[in-house]
C-alpha cells in the first residue's frame, strides 16, 4: 500500500517542521509549503491531505481552500483548516468550504496526529464507498476520465467539450480496450441511427478526438485495414 502523503501549508517555518516530524514519526509522507503560492506549485492531486492555515499571505487559507475544491483534480483532497482564527463564524465558514476538520491553536501535536488519522480514515471509507456506487457510470484510464450518466470527459481534471457522437465513440473505444474494432462495428453503434455515413466520418472523428484528450490521444489507435483501438 501506498504511503499517504500530506501537505502542510503555514507560514510558521517552525511549527511545520515539528509537524513534518511527528507525522513522518507516523508513517506519513510530509512536504511543507510556507505559503499558498508556494502550495499551488505543488501537483496537489496527489496528496492525500492538506493541513491548512487560513491567516497567510495575498492567497489565505480560504481562497486556497475554495481553488482547491473548484478544481476535479483536487476536490476531493481532505483539508484541515489550522488557525488562530477561533470564533464560531469562522469554523462554520471553514467547514462550509468543504473542510473535513478544524483546529484551533494553540494545539496539541498529539491533537493534530490524530485528527489527521481520523480525517484519512474516513476518506479512505468513503472512497471505497463511492467507488463501488459510481463505478458502473464512470470510465476512468489514468487522469481521463467520463462521466456516462453526465455525459462529461475530463481531462487531468479539466472538462473537455466532446461533441455527441465524439463522447460515445470515445466511450465505445474504451468499453473495448485492448481490442481493435472495425469500422463496421464503430458504424453500426455510433452511426446507427443515420441513413448514410462515409468512412471517413471516423477518421475525422478520431482526429478530433485525439487532439482534444490531449496526452491520452495516443492512447487511440490505428490498425490500418481492421479499424481503430484503445490501447491498455
Amino acid at each position: 500500500m501506498a504511503t499517504e502523503r500530506i501537505l502542510i501549508v503555514d507560514d510558521e517555518e517552525t511549527l511545520c517542521e515539528v509537524l513534518k516530524i511527528n507525522l513522518e514519526n507516523e508513517g506519513y509522507d510530509v512536504d511543507i509549503a510556507f505559503s499558498a503560492e508556494q502550495a499551488l506549485t505543488y501537483d496537489l492531486k496527489n496528496y492525500s491531505l492538506i493541513l491548512l492555515d487560513i491567516m497567510m499571505g495575498e492567497i489565505n487559507g480560504i481562497k486556497m481552500a475554495k481553488m482547491l475544491k473548484a478544481d476535479l483534480s483536487t476536490a476531493e483532497i481532505p483539508i484541515i483548516f489550522c488557525t488562530a482564527r477561533d470564533t464560531e463564524d469562522d469554523m462554520v465558514m471553514g467547514l462550509n468550504l468543504g473542510a473535513d476538520d478544524y483546529i484551533m491553536k494553540p494545539y496539541t501535536i498529539r491533537n493534530v496526529v490524530a485528527r489527521v488519522k481520523s480525517v484519512l480514515r474516513r476518506s479512505s471509507g468513503h472512497k471505497t464507498l463511492a467507488q463501488r456506487e459510481e463505478q458502473p457510470n464512470l470510465m476512468k484510464v489514468e487522469g481521463l476520465q467520463l462521466d456516462l450518466e453526465f455525459k462529461r470527459c475530463t481531462v487531468d481534471g479539466q472538462e473537455v467539450k466532446l461533441t455527441r457522437k465524439e463522447f460515445e465513440l470515445l466511450a465505445y473505444l474504451i468499453s473495448h480496450r485492448g481490442k481493435i474494432c472495425s469500422r463496421e462495428q464503430i458504424l453500426s453503434r455510433i452511426w446507427s441511427d443515420e441513413v448514410v455515413v462515409l468512412d471517413r466520418t471516423i477518421d475525422v472523428n478520431i482526429t478530433r478526438l485525439r487532439a482534444k484528450i490531449g496526452p491520452y490521444g495516443s492512447y487511440i489507435v490505428t490498425r490500418s485495414g481492421f479499424g481503430y483501438g484503445f490501447r491498455d
